[in-house]
This record gives C-alpha cells, sequence and structure tokens, in this order.
C-alpha cells in the first residue's frame, strides 16, 4: 500500500509512525474489501504551529486540530446515514491526504488516559474514512462513521473510543 509520508516534526519517528500509517489505512479499506496496495494517501505527520496554518487555509479555523483530510475526489452520500460511493482502484486510485499534529494528538491521548498509538490509529483510521466520503456532519452519517471506526480498530486491538 502506497502511504506516503512526510515527517516535519521528528517527535512522530518515537511511535513508527510508518507502521501506524500503514496498519490503519489498512484496516480501514480492508473493512470494505479495497485492497489497500491499489490506493495512495499522502500523510504530512506535523506539529500543531503547521496544522492550525492547514486549518485557517482550508476551514477557516485558526487554530490547531488533531487531523486534517482532503479526499481527492467528493465521494459523499447525499442522503443522511447512506454509504458513500466507494473508490474504483483503476479510476481513483489516489485517495487523498491527511494532516495530522503531534502536538494536539499527544494531549489527547494523556487527557483521555489512552496509550498515544492507540489514539493515532483511531485518527488515520478516521482521517482515512473521510478520505472514502464519510462524515459526521450529519447524524446518521455521524453514527454509521463511527460504527465503521469502532469495528476497524477493533481488528486493531484498539478499544471503541467512543
Amino acid at each position: 500500500m502506497p502511504v506516503e509520508i512526510v515527517i516535519e516534526d521528528k517527535r512522530w519517528a518515537d511511535v513508527s509512525f510508518k507502521q501506524l500509517c500503514d496498519r490503519a489505512v489498512a484496516a480501514a479499506l480492508s473493512t470494505f474489501d479495497l485492497d489497500p496496495s491499489l490506493f495512495t494517501i499522502e500523510i504530512l505527520a506535523c506539529d500543531d504551529t503547521r496544522i492550525a496554518l492547514l486549518n485557517r487555509d482550508f476551514r477557516g479555523q485558526a487554530k490547531p486540530t488533531n487531523v486534517l483530510s482532503w479526499p481527492s475526489a467528493e465521494r459523499a452520500a447525499s442522503k443522511d446515514g447512506d454509504a458513500p460511493i466507494l473508490p474504483c482502484a483503476n479510476k481513483d486510485a489516489e485517495l487523498g491526504d491527511i494532516a495530522i499534529s503531534y502536538d494536539t494528538c499527544a494531549r489527547e491521548a494523556i487527557q483521555a488516559d489512552k496509550p498515544l498509538t492507540d489514539h493515532l490509529l483511531h485518527l488515520l483510521v478516521h482521517a482515512t474514512l473521510h478520505l472514502l466520503g464519510y462524515d459526521h456532519q450529519r447524524d446518521q452519517d455521524a453514527t454509521l462513521m463511527e460504527r465503521i471506526e469502532v469495528k476497524t480498530l477493533g481488528k486493531l486491538g484498539v478499544d471503541n473510543p467512543y
């Protein structure tokens, strides 16, 4: 599975970031019987300063966040609670981009009293689902997305984060 990673913050090396990305993305794609080797995702491993700039530029919110995602195509379902249209490897193998902030992720893991690796796996699965067209803006969409996250994280040995 081609997960391209750019590490801007050296602290990410302490958590075997490449391995976590590969595991999370593969688990999320496999949940839909999508072959991870046929898709690409680019991931930026950064800090709060960088993600705050990205959040400002793309979402109009000049503050840090844990993770951001940019799908390469619009795949969202039109009806609340319906599944999005899944990508086809021969047409849209490039799923999109993800940025994740070490500072916010580490702080959230400490606050939730959970292992940083578990929290990172959750956020990477969550962001991958966004690239697949899942969202949590509407109630039934959020319920569907959370259910898939919990199922996928269970395969990774991560407890329900909700």
